[in-house]
């Protein structure tokens, strides 16, 4: 066995409770040199991309949603490990990429444009050394991302679960592609459940929807449930992934609320967040109230949806505030 592909377990603690959290605290200074973006996915952002479709908006997940509650835990569990650049750990944790970057809600993303990975846009180099001491071939190779929600024969490896192939494509991914830790099995078997249920035939007849604070909730508290069944399973290591993604999500809100007229709902956010933190180490020490704190967390995150929606519109969730942020990004 390659040993690299194990990170000792200091360094997974570490990416697991300091993880990619809140835009000012989180990859700052790896991103400096990048430039100046008050949204971090403006780095990624091919130039001249309608900033409303790009940043202000997604494509609507066509998630086929399954009778049987074993799997549908299962999915949860991927969708959250999808949504947090923790997973993929390295470079691309650092940067505040996960799997969302380049398959938005499932899809593809046809606007990504990251220095040095991509050539068109919506392309990138899954052998760039940027990301990986694996698999980089020192060739610029970029290849077109493909849309995890369309048809499954056009998609690289089979899906069938019986043939188990997508398993260790997903693994090689991981801690090859990317260099991320070694993924728990709850982890591997939960991304390859999710990708499996990504149908086209579930496809909300609408085809893309907002990004908004409600939506970004709604995936901090998927991922909460998420870690809250883990936790009960005794499985605290998935569940501390699952804690790092919804502080993801709040991530995204987070940079939107920069402005200094929302100072008192970025502090709650931020407070919720040092929460979580809290959770993620009382889970690390198995300490029996992490459960209870998941709980009080989800109970209270109403009030603190309520409390930013009201102020959306003064933020960069804002279309017009958005168009403005646009024009602060990379040069050239």
């Amino acid at each position: 066995m390659d040993r690299r592909r194990r990170r000792p377990a200091r360094e997974l603690r570490g990416l697991l409770l300091g993880g990619v959290v809140l835009a000012a605290t989180a990859g700052a200074g790896a991103l400096a040199a990048l430039g100046d973006a008050p949204i971090r996915g403006l780095l990624w952002v091919a130039k001249g991309a309608d900033p409303q479709r790009a940043l202000g908006s997604v494509p609507t997940e066509c998630l086929k949603r399954p009778a049987d509650p074993a799997l549908a835990a299962r999915i949860e569990v991927g969708r959250a490990a999808f949504r947090t650049p923790v997973l993929l750990g390295g470079q691309a944790a650092r940067a505040g990429i996960n799997c969302e970057t380049c398959h938005r809600a499932g899809r593809s993303n046809p606007d990504f444009l990251f220095p040095g990975v991509s050539g068109a846009p919506g392309t990138a180099d899954v052998t760039s050394s940027l990301f990986s001491t694996h698999r980089g071939n020192g060739i610029d190779d970029p290849k077109p991302i493909p849309d995890l929600s369309g048809p499954k024969s056009k998609l690289k490896v089979a899906q069938d679960p019986a043939e188990r192939k997508l398993e260790p494509f997903i693994h090689g991914l991981v801690t090859e592609e990317f260099d991320g830790p070694e993924p728990t099995p709850a982890t591997l078997d939960g991304l390859a459940a999710y990708v499996r249920a990504l149908d086209p035939a579930a496809c909300p007849a609408r085809a893309r929807e907002p990004l908004t604070v409600a939506l970004l909730m709604a995936d901090a508290r998927r991922a909460l449930a998420a870690a809250q069944a883990r936790a009960a399973a005794g499985d605290e290591p998935t569940a501390m992934l699952m804690v790092a993604s919804a502080r993801s999500r709040l991530g995204l809100i987070d940079e939107r609320y920069a402005a200094p007229a929302l100072a008192k709902p970025r502090a709650d956010l931020r407070a919720a967040d040092r929460a979580l933190a809290d959770i993620q180490a009382a889970l690390h020490d198995r300490r029996p109230e992490a459960g209870a704190a998941i709980a009080g967390w989800l109970a209270g995150s109403r009030r603190l949806e309520r409390e930013l929606a009201a102020r959306q519109s003064a933020s960069l969730f804002d279309p017009a505030r958005l168009a403005q942020a646009a024009k602060r990004r990379l040069p050239g």
